[in-house]
């Protein structure tokens, strides 16, 4: 009785688990495709990122997506502000060795303030170079989701500082 009742659990699971291999062949392939419809756009070294972008670079040999903006205190144009503000960029970066991991950039470096316009990955050193659009008075910061873009420069990291590796 036990060995009929653990045979069907077996079989019931390997059922399950097969639907789950299938549903994840679906998702990486939708995915796959995502990637290949974006163009590289470069400038030189600069690579530029619409908000949600992925993209494989193959010449550094990791993955970057643009997730989002996390902040933008920036003062919008037209106006006159005590502080020009800051905006935060979350930039997710995957190389073929490492885990996924979200890096915040600024436009601004801020003592005191965990801003930083460049940071180390995986032997690089990645600084963020623009980030567009700028807030308006009349629209500010809100309306601008999903329209930002930023430009970012990857080069090798020569000072091989281990302990700055992320």
């Amino acid at each position: 009785m036990y060995k009929n009742i653990i045979v069907g659990l077996s079989i019931v699971s390997l059922v399950n688990c097969n639907a789950q291999k299938e549903t994840t062949k679906q998702t990486t392939t939708q995915q796959a495709t995502i990637v290949n419809e974006t163009p590289l756009k470069k400038d030189g070294n600069i690579i530029y990122f619409s908000e949600g972008e992925n993209k494989f670079l193959p010449e550094f040999q990791m993955n970057v997506t643009f997730k989002g903006i996390a902040e933008d205190s920036r003062c919008p144009k037209g106006t006159q502000c005590v502080w020009a503000g800051v905006a935060v960029a979350n930039i997710e970066f995957m190389s073929i060795t490492s885990r996924p991991m979200i890096l915040q950039f600024s436009t601004a470096e801020v003592k005191g303030k965990d801003y930083h316009k460049t940071q180390s990955f995986n032997g690089y050193t990645i600084s963020l170079k623009e980030l567009t659009p700028y807030p308006s008075a009349q629209e500010g910061a809100k309306s601008l989701s999903g329209k930002y873009k930023i430009a970012i420069e990857i080069t090798k990291d020569d000072s091989q500082n281990q302990s700055t590796m992320r």
